[in-house]
This record gives C-alpha cells, sequence and structure tokens, in this order.
C-alpha cells in the first residue's frame, strides 16, 4: 500500500507543470545511457562526468524553485552529484546539510547496500543560491521540498527502494525530509543528529561536559581553555598579527576580541567532537606554565583561530541563519572560568549573520519536528558518538514509533557510525538497512555490508568543520 501510494504520488507530479521551475519528469523512455537519461530529465544539466572504477558519476545542477509554495517566483540551480552502479540496484540519499563534495564519495548506508547515491547540495550554499538571495525561504520546509523534487525526478529512473541519511547537520536534514514527506523515503539513516527541541535549555551540554572522558582530560582541556582567557592581552596580540598576515577582518561579529573569545570557548566542545580520549595526550598537561604559542597552538589547532573571521564565518551564513532562525544553538557555562575572564559568553547565532539579513526565531518548528519523530518515525535509525557533545541533545523514538531506533557508538565522537556500535547493534542496524532497501533478508547476527571497502571511495573520518557547526 505504501509504495502504490507514493508512485501514485509520483504520477501525479510527473503529469503536472511546475510552470518556470520546470517539471520533475521522468527521463525520456528512448534514452538507455544513464547520462542521457538523467539529462533527458527537464532542469537537469550537466557539469562534469568523472570516471571512478564500477561507477559512472556525475555533477549536476538541477532547476529548482526559490518558493515551493510558488513556483512562478523565480528559480536557482542547485547542485546535486549521481554515483551511478546500476539502476537495478537501491538509492541512498545523502546531504551533509551544506555544500556538496564534487569528488566521488559514498557513505556508509550506500557501502551497506551496494547501491547508488545521489547527493543534494542544502539550498543558499554557493554555488546553489538564488541571486538576488531571499531568506525567508530558507527554512527546513523548503529544503525537505528540494530533495522531495529531485527523488520524484530521478525516483522514474532509480525505481528500486531508496534510503536517506546524512551526518550532522545532514541527518537533521534526513529527518526533517522524512517528517515532511514520510512517504517517499523506504527508510532514513541518521548520523549524530542534534535535536535542540526547546532553544533556551540547554542543561543537557553542561551535564555531558561535567562526565564525558575523564577527569584528567578535563582537567586538562578546562585548564588550557581558562589560561587562553587569563593571557588574552598578550594572545589577541598575536592574533592581530595573524588577522593581519592572512588579511582577515571582524566586521560581521564585531571585533577581534569577540572573535577571540568565540573561539577560545569553542575549545573543548570542539575537542570532544572531532577527537577522541586518547588525544588528550596532545593537550598541554600543565596549561600555567605552557608557553604562549603552546596555548595559542592547541587553541588554534582545535578550534581555529580563522572560524569568526568574516572570512570563515562567510561560507556558513545560510548554516548560521537556520539556527538563528528555526534550528537552534547551544549556550554552555564555563564553571571552571572565573567570571571575570568571560565577557560575553556564548554568543548567538545572530552574531555570525550580516545585519543586512533579517532574522526572527521560530521556536515551534523543533517541537513539531521532535514530537512527530516520537511519535511517527518509521524505518528511522539514529547514529550518536558517546563523546560527542551533540549527541547531549538528541532524537528519540517512543510510544507510535515502529521499527526506529536510537543507538549510541562507545567511546566515538561526531563521526559516530554504524561500524562503530557494539557488535549486536552493528549486526541489527545493518539488518534493517538492508531490509529497508529492499534487499534479501539476512540475520541479524549474520548482516554485513554487501560492498567491500573502498578507501578512496567510503570516508570514516569525521567531516571536519569549525567548532560549535553541527
Amino acid at each position: 500500500m505504501r509504495k502504490a501510494l507514493r508512485w501514485l504520488l509520483a504520477l501525479t507530479v510527473l503529469i503536472g507543470t511546475l510552470t518556470t521551475a520546470g517539471a520533475a519528469t521522468a527521463a525520456e523512455p528512448g534514452a538507455t545511457d544513464i547520462k542521457d537519461r538523467l539529462l533527458s530529465i527537464p532542469g537537469m544539466s550537466l557539469i562534469e562526468e568523472k570516471p571512478y572504477p564500477g561507477y559512472r558519476y556525475f555533477v549536476l545542477n538541477y532547476t529548482q524553485p526559490v518558493d515551493h509554495r510558488h513556483p512562478s517566483a523565480g528559480t536557482f540551480q542547485q547542485r546535486i552529484t549521481v554515483l551511478h552502479k546500476d539502476v537495478s540496484r537501491p538509492t541512498v540519499f545523502y546531504t551533509g546539510g551544506y555544500n556538496v563534495s564534487t569528488n566521488p564519495s559514498r557513505r556508509e548506508p550506500t557501502q551497506i547496500v551496494d547501491g547508488n547515491q545521489v547527493s543534494m547540495e542544502y539550498r543558499y550554499f554557493t554555488p546553489s543560491r538564488p541571486s538576488p538571495a531571499d531568506w525567508s525561504k530558507l527554512d527546513i520546509w523548503q529544503a525537505a521540498s528540494d530533495q522531495h523534487r529531485i527523488f520524484t525526478a530521478l525516483k522514474p529512473i532509480y525505481t528500486k527502494n531508496w534510503i536517506a541519511t546524512g551526518g550532522s547537520k545532514g541527518g537533521m536534514t534526513a529527518t526533517y525530509f522524512e517528517r515532511f514527506y514520510p512517504r517517499d523515503m523506504d527508510g532514513v539513516v541518521a548520523y549524530v543528529a542534534p535535536n535542540d527541541v526547546v532553544n533556551d535549555q540547554d542543561a543537557a551540554y553542561d551535564r555531558f561536559f561535567a562526565t564525558v572522558g575523564t577527569e584528567e582530560c578535563r582537567d586538562r582541556l578546562n585548564a588550557v581553555q581558562r589560561e587562553a582567557l587569563v593571557r588574552r592581552a598578550a594572545l589577541e596580540e598575536k592574533y592581530a598579527a595573524y588577522a593581519a598576515e592572512n588579511g582577515y577582518t571582524f566586521t560581521t561579529i564585531g571585533s577581534l576580541d569577540r572573535a577571540y573569545e568565540a573561539v577560545v570557548l569553542d575549545y573543548v566542545w570542539g575537542f570532544w567532537q572531532y577527537s577522541l580520549l586518547s588525544d588528550c595526550e596532545t593537550i598541554p598537561a600543565n596549561a600555567a606554565t605552557a608557553t604562549d604559542d603552546e596555548i595559542w597552538t592547541s587553541v588554534d589547532t582545535i578550534s581555529g583561530f580563522s572560524a569568526y573571521t568574516d572570512q570563515g564565518l562567510e561560507q556558513y551564513t545560510p548554516y548560521y541563519y537556520q539556527a538563528g532562525t528555526q534550528l537552534g544553538a547551544p549556550t554552555i557555562h564555563f564553571p571552571h572560568i572565573e567570571k571575570q575572564y568571560i565577557r560575553y559568553g556564548y554568543q548567538p547565532p545572530r552574531n555570525f549573520v550580516p545585519r543586512s539579513i533579517p532574522m526572527k526565531f521560530q521556536p515551534w518548528v523543533m517541537r513539531d519536528v521532535d514530537g512527530w519523530v516520537r511519535h511517527n518515525a518509521r524505518h528511522m535509525l539514529f547514529v550518536y558518538g558517546q563523546n560527542d557533545p551533540w549527541g547531549a541533545e538528541r532524537f528519540r523514538v517512543d510510544k507510535g514509533a515502529r521499527d526506529s531506533y536510537v543507538f549510541t557508538a562507545p567511546g566515538l565522537n561526531h563521526g559516530a557510525n554504524v561500524a562503530g556500535l557494539v557488535a549486536d547493534q552493528k549486526a541489527l542496524a545493518t539488518a534493517r538497512i538492508l531490509d529497508w532497501a529492499g534487499l534479501p533478508a539476512a540475520t541479524a547476527s549474520a548482516a554485513k555490508p554487501l560492498a567491500k571497502f573502498d578507501s578512496k571511495l567510503d570516508v570514516r573520518d569525521v567531516e571536519r568543520e569549525p567548532a560549535l557547526r553541527p
């Protein structure tokens, strides 16, 4: 019944017209080569094809409406990529929630099901940005509608089952897609997806930082962070020279001083987001006796002193806009640092977006998604890392959810995946992904990825971004 409804929905869209946005129709029946079939979709154009053994890989532009509620109000070109294996295989729909990579890669569910992969660049990340940009059209429903329209266009070519996936903001994106278009996908695998249900209730993060890792490691990190603020004057001189050398400016955040504190306050969070407990050995053991260069290097390595410059913020303006309008952003406290050393605290997303872009927070949006997942999730898997700060506020499945799971990979960070789960959960998760993909059923104890690991395609490292961005 579910498949029949989904096909009926697709057929309805296929025979409809979306005015200047271009109808999301099937490829022409006469086309046989996969490139010809893709390019016969109205609104689809080729940027480049890159060779990769065993696959065809395409970087494409797809014409999308700026406003899916009013398709005639203008369009923009959205980048997508297609890692094509065979139309007889299932397809994984991936987004990281940011820019799309234009090099061939294969996400974990794609390796598990040995399938095709469609990857989408999130709207308003350049070059997938309307010009001029109406920022009010950057919201989770519009982005989900981008995915829905891409799926509808490609489903007549890739007719087998589809699974949505993404990590961090991409995991959030896959979840929102399922919330608004629950009949599109046959399953969802969301990695390390934050769930900031109530924006001004962030005590879960404070509890996390009080217990994560070991006391020795926490003490080292806290001491370096405090020392960087104690030595603020000397290290800000170094920061000013660094900014001048690289042409960095601070118009958006307001001052070098604000940027400096923002970087330092990201330090502990950034360590646990991207590092493992074993990496504590790289942190100065005695911050009080460490040199200024040692403090600077440790903070720069983990937080990145370029993060809150105009140049560092520009690429992530769409993320900060969404954090300040719908997604929410964490605020944590620093009990190990005396109040006189903290001037601004965790700054809100509004400080990281140019003032020319209006912002107003919508507190009901995340509550709606959270409630829907708790009570309506179907064929959804959430994977978190034990030591990842973003997992302190996570999605949960409750009464009403069916065939849905929330698992935690022990000792892992923001790069947690199915492979890092304990053995029984790993096998169960793999079996469910295979089943959702419509592949022959495997017993939970015997389920394994169908494709061999490829060191070039199967990137397992966490997608590194400046601290405090999911």
